[in-house]
């Protein structure tokens, strides 16, 4: 929470260690790399809360394009909720830090990879070839991400709501000319 409202850089060991509860000393027994440690460690466990949400809505919708509208409105729905003061909870320390941060470049690879695999997945499930579904499903991460910053600065949800969309319509398109 800290690192996706504040960034890295104004997120300090101090305030971790406040809001957390836990003593000072079981920070560094805990991540003896610090506040890298624990930014890797953030974006790792942030990556997987978003992970098991999309794998969520890929199961229980009925189309890759119903997926992505599912996804589209929670987006929106929280970040209105939040005041708009929070975007993707591994994105804003992802821009500080990657790529010189190898944990934390890697922990954001290995979110942003898994994310991807499952849009795909959902794709290929509706007919989509390998090639195209993998790349409508980065296609709709970086559009996701761009929507994300644009709403946080107009403080509106409606970049998130128009992405929602026109990736649902993308998806769509490549099921429709997949079919039989």
């Amino acid at each position: 929470m800290l690192f996706r409202r504040n960034g890295y850089a104004a997120t300090g060991t101090n305030e971790i260690v406040a809001v957390s509860g836990a003593p000072k000393g079981s920070l560094y027994h805990y991540f003896p790399a610090g506040k890298t440690g624990i930014a890797a460690e953030a974006v790792a466990y942030a990556g997987g809360v978003v992970e098991a949400t999309l794998k969520g809505l890929a199961a229980d919708q009925g189309s890759a394009a119903d997926a992505i509208r599912a996804y589209g409105a929670l987006l929106a729905g929280w970040f209105a909720k939040s005041g708009f003061r929070e975007g993707c909870p591994i994105a804003t320390t992802l821009l500080e830090l990657a790529p010189e941060t190898e944990p934390v470049t890697a922990a954001g690879r290995a979110a942003y990879r898994s994310w991807a695999e499952i849009h795909a997945a959902a794709l290929m499930r509706d007919g989509v070839p390998a090639a195209r579904a993998g790349a409508l499903a980065r296609t709709a991460i970086s559009a996701f991400q761009g929507a994300l910053i644009l709403a946080r600065v107009e403080r509106d949800a409606g970049p998130i709501r128009d992405v929602t969309a026109e990736i649902a319509g993308l998806f769509e398109a490549a099921i429709s000319r997949s079919g039989p």
